[in-house]
């Protein structure tokens, strides 16, 4: 069972260092996307500084925090980005029979579509996300929980791009609706948790934004061992869940007979 995980890990590694390669063919383009990623992100903190010029908190976070939350949504999105890029496409490549490739190969399935595309900017994504998080007051502990919740909430976003799209196995074509669902996860976590009723108890257990975002954020603030055990817990159980869907909806997959490659 090791010996298959490791070969495995092995496998997208190569996948990612291969995609990084053809991604820096071309240094100036990748750094220039990598800056503007950053720049980027830091608009959206300029304009909380100035939110927080009006309120003292929001949700219960103040503005150190809340650039913490900030700096974890765009390390794990950026990381998600990185490794799975593919995620994001998933039911294009159902619906298109494009899986037909990687059906032959003694690997994960699910692994190699998720790992076949890489996008470069992402590295500003993962860079800025560690800049919130030495703004925001760095401790060794903090450090190495943000590392881990980095990596929980990569899990996570793919995870769920992996129920979300999984969904063209039994619908067919439904871009629209599965592109803005599975983008919910990121534009949540961006927010400290000020949503009430229905929409708050949605982000707890349906779309994971507290198992990803609030609940990691809290931890690092101030560190609890029960909601510690219940992200890792969490995080698993939706990678097992995205999984066990995939697999049962890749039975019905229809191929599309294409003659293609991956090198």
């Amino acid at each position: 069972m090791l010996t298959v995980v490791k070969n495995e890990l092995k496998v997208m590694m190569l996948t990612f260092k291969y995609n990084t390669m053809r991604e820096m063919l071309n240094r100036g383009t990748f750094l220039l996307s990598t800056v503007m990623m950053i720049l980027n992100d830091a608009a959206f903190i300029i304009q909380w500084i100035i939110l927080f010029m009006v309120k003292d908190d929001f949700g219960g976070l103040d503005l150190h925090s809340v650039m913490l939350l900030w700096g974890l949504a765009a390390s794990s999105f950026g990381l998600a980005s990185l490794f799975f890029h593919n995620g994001m496409f998933l039911s294009e490549d159902i619906v298109d029979g494009k899986l037909d490739a990687l059906l032959v190969q003694p690997k994960s399935v699910l692994l190699q579509a998720l790992s076949s595309k890489s996008e470069a900017s992402a590295f500003g994504d993962l860079i800025y996300g560690f800049i919130m998080l030495f703004l925001s007051g760095i401790t060794v502990q903090k450090f190495f929980l943000f590392l881990l919740f980095t990596i929980c909430g990569c899990i996570i976003i793919t995870s769920f791009r992996v129920i979300v799209h999984s969904s063209a196995f039994f619908f067919g074509r439904i871009d629209l609706f599965v592109d803005n669902l599975s983008s919910l996860v990121t534009n949540f976590a961006t927010y400290p948790d000020i949503f009430k009723g229905i929409v708050r108890a949605a982000l707890y257990t349906i779309i994971p934004i507290a198992i990803s975002a609030y609940l990691p954020v809290r931890i690092m603030n101030e560190f609890n061992i029960s909601i510690f055990i219940y992200i890792i817990v969490g995080t698993l159980i939706f990678a097992l869940v995205a999984t066990f869907i995939f697999y049962s909806g890749l039975k019905r997959y229809a191929s599309s007979n294409l003659f293609n490659a991956r090198i």
